[in-house]
């Protein structure tokens, strides 16, 4: 499975079916896809009934397509991405960018780049994560809805910040992927020295004169 495989159906379930809350200011919502993101990537002219037979792959495109690529998570240490990602859908992809960029020291410009990768890949991701997820129940606790939503946003980012360095303490364990190829190539020169060292030891303990 792909990492976005994994960690958009862990969002999914925090983000459930319908609701239209007059409390929220993202108005009528299904499955996390408020009224306003179906008719911005889905249909133009969309309705509440609309929104309210949004299917789960329907939500899952727009998940990869808006906020998992956006944020560059695919490029993003394992661990990272799910609480980069997470963070977007909640509060927009820019804020959880910035955030990130912020933590690492990369300009806050909202855009995951090259420079913004090379810093992120050079710090601890379960560092990365811990941090990210304070900040955002920091910017949480600022907004005026916090007392309305404080225990779902505080159980969420909860939930996302122990999934998340869960992930980052085994891609450490696991250590660097390898591509198959590369790995057949190593396996295959890692069995060509055992027999050259074989030979080799076969040579020196031969004695013509026996």
């Amino acid at each position: 499975m792909t990492r976005a495989e994994i960690c958009i159906p862990r969002t999914l379930a925090h983000e459930g079916g319908y609701v239209n809350d007059p409390r929220d200011p993202g108005g009528a919502t299904n499955r996390g896809i408020t009224i306003g993101t179906y008719r911005n990537f889905i249909n133009a002219k969309g309705t509440v009934a609309d929104l309210k037979a949004l299917t789960e792959a329907q939500a899952v495109a727009v998940y990869k397509s808006q906020y998992w690529d956006a944020v560059k998570a695919d490029d993003l240490p394992d661990g990272v991405d799910h609480a980069t990602f997470d963070f977007a859908v909640n509060s927009g992809p820019f804020r959880s960018a910035t955030y990130l960029q912020e933590i690492v020291g990369a300009a806050p410009d909202g855009k995951i780049g090259p420079i913004t990768l090379a810093k992120v890949r050079a710090m601890d991701p379960a560092w990365i994560v811990n941090q990210l997820c304070n900040d955002r129940m920091t910017f949480l606790r600022r907004l005026s809805t916090w007392s309305t939503f404080s225990k779902g946003w505080t159980r969420r980012v909860s939930d996302v910040r122990a999934a998340a360095l869960m992930d980052a303490t085994a891609a450490v364990t696991r250590g660097p992927d390898v591509h198959p190829v590369e790995a057949a190539e190593l396996a295959a020169e890692e069995r060509l020295a055992a027999c050259v060292a074989a030979l080799r030891l076969l040579a020196n303990e031969y004695d013509p004169s026996t």
